[in-house]
């Protein structure tokens, strides 16, 4: 079946720029934009903090993987929350209809960004630093990119030019090839 994805989905740790950048693609794409963290938050009438406070980091993910399981749209970009590549099930749902892309941030980077780790309600064991939650999502957001950006050095703007540039070399979706 030659049908093309229409959705961008954003990957990447906490700090990497998702969301801003999900927001400035979605006007420069012409498309609908949803932040997942923001879908949690509707869905549980709660911040991603309290989750974590009162119910654990494990918690969240449950729930974050029920909001995404539950996302079905086209021609959207959405902004993922930074656990969700923890979600197989999930990230394979979000695959059907988009391209996943990697905002690749450096942690020297992320760690100017993130100055409220420790109340950021982030996905997290209690114990784990910074650099263990990096070491431990990279993989995982390797694994389920479509296209990598390297992010570290680049304004959003930028970051979001360089999207739309690597997705008109693909053939997978709605912009491959056009223009």
């Amino acid at each position: 079946m030659d049908r093309r994805k229409s959705n961008i989905v954003l990957i990447g740790m906490p700090g990497s720029g998702k969301s801003t950048v999900g927001i400035i693609l979605a006007k420069m794409t012409a498309k609908n934009y949803v932040d997942t963290d923001v879908l949690i938050q509707l869905a549980e009438n709660r911040t991603l903090q309290d989750i974590v406070n009162r119910d654990g980091h494990m918690a969240l993910r449950d729930i974050e993987e029920r909001v995404l399981l539950g996302v079905v749209c086209r021609n959207h970009v959405i902004a993922t929350g930074g656990s969700a590549a923890y979600s197989a099930r999930a990230m394979t749902h979000l695959k059907q209809e988009g391209l996943c892309i990697f905002l690749h941030v450096d942690l020297p980077t992320l760690k100017t960004r993130i100055r409220n780790y420790e109340t950021r309600g982030l996905a997290k064991r209690p114990e784990q630093s910074f650099q263990d939650l990096f070491d431990e999502r990279l993989g995982l957001y390797r694994r389920y990119a479509d296209i990598t950006i390297a992010a570290s050095e680049l304004s959003q703007e930028a970051v979001c030019e360089e999207i739309i540039d690597a997705l008109k070399n693909r053939t997978d979706t709605m912009d491959g090839g056009q223009r």
